[in-house]
């Protein structure tokens, strides 16, 4: 819920021109900008000397070799490259200004791992090797020196310069050279790349591409990295950065396949270029940055889990989630009174479908105001007395909380959170020292300084008074955090900061009616409803479908081209960088600029939430949802990919970022079901219901003016959420092992197929299905106006897949596809042989109520009657978790061993084992040496199923048929 909608949808700037002041930034190195030659060519590199080696890496000196060409800003002279093994699987390759005038992130804001102790220059599997002049690197594999290297900056590795446009539309892609470029305001390095590489990560972005991201089509693909307040645009820059990305590589002669990661450690602003120019034998990624140093972290897999698992374990595992998190939130911009509020609980309940958490977003405030509620609408006593009933209910609360904090409008207006704020010296400033104000829902606004001393103390104590004033949530949701703002500069100096009025109308309000039809509805043809159907027959036609199925092509939106500082023009997709945003010369404790650090506030904030909630409510996980993020975010927070449309391209969509922030160390991660902008229907929202129910965050919430989407408004969507989510607390104990793994190790829980089958080339482009975890295929329908779904079913024929629902197994063609039945209210989920699940027999509910019921489990042996799985029990709350219990599923030819190791007391027995792929009919069938009595076999599903069991999971137990 935010203003992008406005500029990004209606055109409509949310800033005033005449409100603007803007003070001049004093650059690092004074340069005129009519002296920048902006043409890389005659930059003459650099040139190593110095070198010292240790049993650590090495530390070396690089001088220009030639006078400087001040392309974009001034060369510095000299720079040292410290080149240190880290890990076996890890190698840090960090260029800095030899002065160290350039910013990089400190320790206090992202720790890192501690030095090494243990020298890993001969076991790495990771190599440095160099040219001296001009100087460059490659990295290679100890393992496979002979292979392409998995990193490389030499000249000779890379096209010949220079080169015309490589996107013809994007002047800013012609290619004058590959120089290593290393000025004050402008940084490039430049790597080959195997021709079309496989490349998945680089963002937060919706590629137009997909999952793997666009190297070749069309030249290749841009993404800019520059906190941004935008409804979900597509092939454009928006909330959050992240520079790294994993890159797979398979070898059809031998059959193998390895990955590995590429990790750019830098809150500058930049693009990172995947080129492929005309006719040559090789794609290339570009790094531009427009400030900072190269920090550089490369991983060595060599599997998709390893990289992402060895990323997580240099910025950060994923916090602990408490096992509500993983219920049915319920929210929407436009729920205007507590008691709308309690009707969406109650309604829910009637219609029998599970709630968890129910949601405010800025409703709840009184004037807009952070820390506040409105004293009619959402009075602090009633609020009180409705959370607590929800937690009498087992259900949970959380508020929105935005990021600008309300400056008071005159002398008598007492806002006591911006008042010890300022006597605290929290807020961001102007480059005079004065705060600096800008524009956001309340009117004019100050921002929290995270580099600060005492923001993290005046934020924990805002969090508290605003808990016991009332709202006593049980988490946070976290908006508007890149940082917005309405205005351009620091508007309210000198302006009338009574003026609390926001410069544009609010979705629902006259001027910004949400009247749009649904996607795929001609009122022309089916009249004014809306609805699926009219008078028995489907409203969404074939021409219209159609056309529908041609969108989401190519960029959508605007060019960033009006960049006036620094000199290079990084794509912003809306132009100058404080646009919508504080401005870059803005200050921050310590001396830094905004420009350095802008896109870090939203993981800051996190961080401040995180530790301000682990103080306010010792013991317990906190919840965090936020929206800009930034590596390390995972350690505080969640994340929802932001305002999305109600439209079906976006449904689609939602998967690959589920799976971009898998890689991020972000993992709780999921849409606005349903979509936030504009107005859904009945089909949309039955299959965005079905597929969210398996995806880590799970959470209905829509624009305020826009058709209520609440999945009760709609039987077949109330019906196909009963069965979606039923499912989704059935399989509660695997989420839950799945992010425990998360936190432990930093596994993946959400996986493309590839992942799991790294060579099988035709899944490396796949991504309208994934796995959660290794065993959980998921196959949703994308499209409207069906009943059927083609999935594709990894494994070559050498892997029995099986419907979760009936247990029948998949009858897969010759090339691995299916086309399977899905009629509305159904979502296609099999599980693969070879596994075992450990599953909640009841679902409830809530989360609670289904997790005080007993466990089954699900065993799907494989052709050679194997199978294994594992399961993380603990408490679901505590923090850390100081008792658990790991089980391990083994199942052998007519055996099954389950193991049990830990210090959790497990009080729910296993009442039931279902197990797939029993080939003969069992005689007879024993369960720890007892005979068991209440046992079905069915021949046609080659299904065993023990029954009205109470195994204790504290201890071994076998079980023989």
């Amino acid at each position: 819920m935010v203003a992008r909608l406005f500029s990004g949808v209606l055109g409509i700037h949310p800033f005033h021109s005449q409100d603007v002041l803007v003070f001049e930034a004093d650059p690092i190195a004074e340069s005129d900008a009519t002296d920048f030659s902006k043409n890389v060519s005659s930059c003459p590199g650099y040139s190593l000397n110095s070198l010292q080696e240790s049993k650590f890496g090495l530390v070396a000196q690089l001088s220009l070799s030639g006078a400087p060409c001040n392309a974009f800003g001034t060369d510095f002279e000299d720079l040292t490259i410290q080149v240190t093994y880290e890990t076996d699987s890890r190698l840090r390759v960090r260029i800095a200004d030899s002065g160290n005038k350039q910013f990089t992130i400190p320790e206090s804001v992202i720790a890192r791992p501690p030095p090494p102790t243990t020298s890993f220059t001969h076991s790495s599997d990771l190599v440095f090797n160099y040219e001296p002049s001009p100087f460059s690197f490659w990295i290679t594999r100890r393992s496979n020196p002979d292979a392409t290297p998995l990193f490389d900056t030499r000249l000779s590795s890379l096209p010949k310069p220079p080169l015309a446009p490589v996107i013809p539309d994007d002047n800013s892609t012609a290619l004058d050279g590959f120089p290593l470029v290393f000025e004050d305001q402008y940084l490039q390095l430049t790597s080959s790349l195997p021709l079309d590489a496989n490349i998945y990560g680089l963002g937060e972005v919706i590629a137009s591409s997909g999952f793997r991201r666009n190297v070749a089509s069309n030249g290749g693909s841009i993404q800019t990295l520059w906190a941004r307040d935008i409804a979900d645009p597509i092939d454009q820059n928006m909330y959050g950065n992240h520079p790294v990305y994993v890159e797979h590589r398979f070898n059809e002669t031998t059959n193998e396949a390895q990955s590995h990661g590429v990790f750019l450690f830098s809150s500058s602003g930049a693009d990172i270029l995947l080129l492929t120019p005309p006719g040559a034998s090789q794609s290339l990624v570009q790094y531009r940055m427009i400030g900072g140093v190269f920090d550089f972290y490369f991983f060595s897999g060599p599997t998709p889990h390893a990289v992402i698992e060895q990323y997580g374990a240099l910025v950060g595992l994923p916090s602990w989630l408490p096992s509500w998190a993983f219920g049915f939130h319920l929210c929407r911009w436009g729920y205007i009174s507590i008691n709308e509020t309690m009707e969406q609980v109650q309604a829910m309940r009637a219609a029998n479908i599970p709630l968890e958490v129910m949601w405010n977003d800025i409703d709840l405030y009184h004037a807009f105001r952070d820390f506040t509620s409105d004293p009619v609408s959402f009075p602090g006593d009633a609020m009180r007395a409705f959370i607590q009933e929800l937690a009498s209910h087992n259900q949970h609360y959380i508020p929105i909380l935005d990021a600008a904090v309300p400056h008071p409008t005159n002398a008598t207006d007492v806002y006591d959170p911006y008042i010890r704020g300022h006597e605290l010296d929290t807020f961001v400033k102007n480059p005079d020292g004065s705060e600096y104000i800008g524009k956001v829902w309340p009117g004019y606004t100050v921002f929290p300084d995270w580099f600060a001393n005492d923001t993290q103390q005046w934020w924990t104590e805002s969090l508290k008074n605003w808990s016991d004033e009332g709202i006593e949530y049980s988490g946070i949701w976290l908006d508007m955090n890149e940082i917005s703002s309405f205005c351009q500069g620091s508007c309210g100096a000198g302006a009338d900061l009574s003026n609390t009025s926001v410069p544009f109308p609010l979705p629902g309000m006259p001027g910004a009616l949400v009247t749009d039809y649904p996607e795929c509805y001609d009122s022309s043809v089916s009249g004014p409803s809306g609805n699926v159907t009219v008078n028995g027959a489907l409203t969404c036609t074939d021409s219209i479908l159609h056309a529908l199925l041609k969108r989401g092509e190519g960029a959508g939106g605007e060019q960033g081209v009006n960049l006036n500082a620094p000199p290079y023009a990084i794509h912003n997709g809306i132009g100058d960088l404080s646009i919508n945003t504080i401005a870059t010369n803005a200050t921050h404790a310590g001396g830094f600029a905004e420009l350095d650090v802008h896109n870090m506030w939203g993981m800051m904030e996190e961080k401040a939430t995180h530790l301000a909630l682990q103080q306010l409510q010792p013991g317990k996980r906190p919840v965090i949802i936020a929206r800009s993020t930034f590596p390390s975010s995972g350690k505080w927070a969640g994340h929802w990919l932001g305002d999305n449309f109600s439209k079906w391209e976006y449904l689609y969509y939602n998967i690959q970022g589920i799976l971009q922030f898998q890689i991020f160390q972000i993992p709780f991660v999921g849409a606005d079901t349903c979509g936030f902008n504009g107005n859904t229907d009945e089909e949309l929202c039955n299959r965005w219901m079905q597929l969210s129910a398996f995806v880590p965050f799970y959470r209905n919430h829509n624009e305020r003016g826009a058709l209520s989407q609440e999945p009760y408004r709609w039987d077949s969507v109330a019906n196909a959420s009963r069965t979606a989510i039923a499912t989704r607390y059935t399989l509660l104990p695997y989420w839950t092992s799945l992010f425990a793994n998360a936190s432990l190790r930093g596994t993946p829980p959400v996986r493309a197929l590839w992942y799991e089958f790294p060579t099988e080339a035709e899944l490396f482009s796949v991504d309208k299905q994934f796995l959660v975890g290794a065993d959980i295929l998921v196959t949703p329908v994308l499209t409207p106006n069906v009943s059927t779904v083609e999935g594709i079913f990894p494994g070559r024929g050498e892997v029995t897949w099986r419907d979760y629902y009936t247990h029948k197994v998949v009858d897969v063609s010759s090339n691995g596809t299916a086309t399977l039945s899905a009629p509305l209210g159904h979502i296609n989920v099999h599980i693969r042989g070879g596994s075992a699940l450990l599953l909640h027999a009841n679902p409830g509910y809530t989360t609670t109520e289904t997790r005080e019921g007993p466990f089954s489990l699900l065993v799907s042996l494989e052709s050679n009657e194997h199978a294994f799985g594992t399961a993380y029990i603990d408490d679901g709350v505590s923090n850390p978790p100081t008792e658990s219990r790991n089980l391990t599923f083994s199942a052998t030819a007519g055996q099954l061993a389950i193991s049990s190791n830990g210090n959790f007391a497990v009080e729910q027995k296993l009442q039931q084992i279902t197990i797939l792929g029993v080939t003969a009919d069992p005689t007879d069938v024993s369960v720890s040496g007892m005979t068991a009595e209440n046992w079905q076999f069915i021949s046609e599903l080659q299904k065993l199923v023990i029954y009205n069991l109470a195994l204790d999971l504290n201890g071994a137990q076998i079980v023989s048929w």
